[in-house]
């Protein structure tokens, strides 16, 4: 049953699957051009945002404005030569950029694009397929798309795309986790794990509204879920060269850019369903526009939330330094997966307590004393506490009260007042040419 009848009606989960087979093929080949040209065109904005943040052009050689950029550097990436390195286990070296892409074009194939319409006489959803547990299919395919990272830098033979790999599968944990979290207060409202349900649970008011918290923390696991600045670690190119894939060129290297911005898209498609409404009108426009949500229209205000989230983390990019891996982790662990259990549990309490007949406007006040109460709690125990993670004791470091310790591990570390001998002559550092050796005592520099 609709639960709003000025609202369009939304596809029963059951119908489904039912398509015929060349509808079902269509759409798949629409949702497979969609992601691409996507992909294309967010490199083009990405590009021209960035240019203009850091006073530059960007790219406007290829194509008009240089929107024919993207389709040149896939170009160029196919018609370069594949290089494999000779230590590498080839089988698994191939199979990892596949195994990075593929999940990233199956987790979009549950995004709502829009109402039922009607597709050469046959009623269907704008909407590949739809699952009881159609989130933890998105959840799901991303753990997958981690495997072909890991097994990238595993499968390299190369210390450098195998610390990227392991970065990379122990960011995916810490992130994972909390983004999980942060659904399950939207599944409490929406009673229903189906995107298409999801939706038609926001036909009055959006998610983003209500769950503002859960909101916050999604936007700052889906930034560490796509491997992007500020969360760029395991493509450190200080540190690691470029990551997980520093051994891999041509269509290979192609594979792993691609699966990089279909994620981006997908994490962005999803926020806008679970929490903007999906494809449902703003709210000036769905109240004046009584035709808004109906037809072929709602496409229009999918793509515009999507790109808005795509313009975000862009944004992001061209802002943020990149964070040491101790404060990523840290984040991870320590604030967003505690926050989350605290706000799911008070999300639970008000929901049974509003059941029971209770004033809601009473619940919220006190729930606000307490989480601002807990929150300053927090805030000044990390100030009495003054910064103790920061500090941290180097093995073979020298101690206040004396000098290092050679047995405490580490780097070997020389005493403080023997002579450094470089050169070919071997003389102390300091000591003339003319001055003999055994003339130079120990400790003058």
């Amino acid at each position: 049953m609709n639960p709003n009848p000025s609202a369009p009606a939304q596809a029963p989960l059951e119908g489904f699957g039912n398509d015929p087979w060349w509808l079902i093929g269509g759409k798949v080949v629409v949702v497979f051009a969609f992601l691409v040209v996507t992909v294309l065109l967010t490199m083009w904005i990405e590009r021209r945002v960035i240019g203009r943040m850091q006073l530059r052009v960007g790219p406007n050689r290829a194509g008009p404005f240089g929107l024919l950029q993207g389709l040149a550097d896939g170009v160029k990436l196919a018609l370069k030569e594949d290089i494999v390195p000779r230590q590498v286990d080839k089988v698994v070296f191939v199979l990892a950029p596949v195994m990075s892409a593929v999940p990233a074009f199956i987790s979009f194939a549950i995004i709502p694009f829009g109402p039922e319409v009607s597709i050469f006489g046959e009623r269907t959803a704008l909407q590949l397929t739809d699952l009881p547990v159609a989130v933890l299919l998105v959840l799901a395919m991303s753990s997958l798309g981690i495997y072909g990272v890991v097994l990238a830098g595993w499968s390299s033979m190369s210390p450098y795309s195998l610390l990227g790999g392991l970065r990379s599968s122990a960011q995916m944990i810490s992130y994972e986790i909390a983004m999980g979290l942060s659904f399950v207060a939207v599944f409490m409202f929406a009673g229903s794990m189906s995107t298409s349900e999801i939706v038609a649970a926001q036909h009055d008011k959006w998610f983003v509204i209500l769950l503002l918290p859960s909101f916050i923390v999604y936007v700052i696991t889906m930034m560490g879920e796509s491997n992007r600045i500020p969360f760029d670690l395991p493509e450190g190119e200080g540190e690691l060269v470029g990551g997980f894939h520093t051994e891999y060129s041509s269509l290979k290297f192609a594979m792993f850019f691609l699966a990089e911005y279909i994620n981006l898209a997908t994490l962005s498609a999803l926020a806008t369903t679970l929490f903007l409404g999906g494809w449902r009108a703003p709210f000036p426009i769905s109240t004046v526009w009584a035709g808004a949500n109906s037809g072929w229209w709602p496409i229009l205000w999918f793509l515009a939330k999507v790109f808005l989230f795509i313009f975000f983390f862009i944004w992001l990019r061209g802002t943020l330094p990149r964070v040491r891996y101790d404060q990523l982790m840290k984040l991870g662990w320590k604030v967003l997966m505690p926050f989350s259990l605290g706000w799911i549990l008070l999300v639970a309490t008000i929901r049974a307590l509003r059941n029971d007949g209770y004033d809601m406007r009473q619940i919220v006040i006190y729930a606000a004393v307490a989480a601002a109460v807990v929150l300053l709690a927090t805030v000044v125990w990390e100030m009495i506490r003054g910064g103790e993670d920061e500090k941290e004791i180097v093995p073979g470091a020298a101690e206040p009260g004396g000098g290092p310790d050679p047995s405490a591990g580490g780097f070997p570390v020389p005493p403080m007042d023997a002579p450094h001998y470089h050169g070919r002559g071997g003389k102390p550092a300091g000591a003339s040419i003319a001055t003999p050796p055994e003339e130079v005592t120990s400790g003058t520099h």
